[in-house]
């Protein structure tokens, strides 16, 4: 059991929740997530790791209420004990001097960036952030963005913040531009994180995407995380989950995350 410190909705069906877990604090690392389970009924959710603090012992974690499982998770007040919490799992995203990197991050993307842009940016490396929402009111965590990045743009589908369009809409117009960029990180919703990779294709740059697929129990026991890259099966879970995105099989990925819409809507119904 994980007790819940703090619990805040920062956008409509967002939420950002910090819990107590010395254990996890201690190794966690840039880019690595969690699996959590809301109650003994739940499936095992995996989510990113936003922040945590090895002498408070706590981690922080963003999640969107969409499902069943999550619509429980966010049910859960400050105060209430989440059923189950493991982590750290999956490899550390990887951390050096490249030089000048981008980071898109859309929905629960955005926080998911944060960590991997404050750990490049201790190594020195020129960090800008491409923070991407339907409108600014779905925009969250600008001011922790800037404080460890260059620089911040924001796209916006209506136009309210930033460009009028999404973050691989910026992210194309600024490579247009002659921009120098030496590596991107995408995180969020599989379809963005597909687009950022076919834009900056012709580019030739080097571009991680953090794979989001149905998974299990986050071990590599399962196999439900599958993916072909570069014409390999790859766990997500324990071989990623982060991979060059221009390896990706993308048209694997986009069929698969509708494999269980049907019943995914029948879970929440009931």
């Amino acid at each position: 059991m994980t007790k819940i410190l703090e619990k805040t909705q920062i956008a409509p069906n967002v939420h950002c929740c910090k819990v107590e877990a010395p254990g996890i604090a201690r190794k966690a690392s840039a880019g690595q997530f969690i699996i959590i389970i809301a109650d003994e009924f739940s499936e095992r959710i995996p989510i990113t790791i936003a922040d945590w603090d090895t002498k408070k012992g706590t981690i922080t974690f963003i999640f969107l209420e969409i499902g069943a499982s999550t619509q429980r998770l966010a049910e859960l007040e400050e105060g209430d004990q989440i059923y189950s919490c493991t982590g750290p799992l999956g490899k550390p995203m990887e951390i050096k001097k490249f030089g000048t990197v981008a980071l898109v991050g859309g929905c629960y993307g955005i926080g998911g960036i944060y960590p991997i842009a404050r750990a490049l940016k201790n190594k020195h490396n020129k960090v800008i952030c491409f923070s991407e929402a339907r409108s600014k009111f779905l925009l969250y965590w600008n001011e922790k963005l800037e404080e460890v990045s260059d620089e911040v743009r924001y796209a916006t589908v209506d136009g309210s913040l930033g460009i009028k369009g999404h973050g691989h809409d910026d992210i194309e117009e600024f490579l247009k531009a002659g921009k120098k960029v030496d590596r991107v990180i995408a995180i969020g919703c599989t379809f963005m994180m597909y687009r950022v990779s076919e834009v900056t294709r012709p580019f030739g740059i080097d571009t991680i995407v953090t794979m989001n697929p149905v998974m299990i129990d986050g071990t590599g026991m399962c196999g439900a995380c599958r993916i072909v890259v570069d014409g390999k099966t790859k766990f997500a879970c324990v071989d990623g989950p982060h991979f060059e995105g221009h390896k990706v099989d993308w048209n694997i990925i986009l069929s698969r995350r509708k494999g269980y819409l049907e019943e995914e809507i029948i879970s929440q119904e009931r």
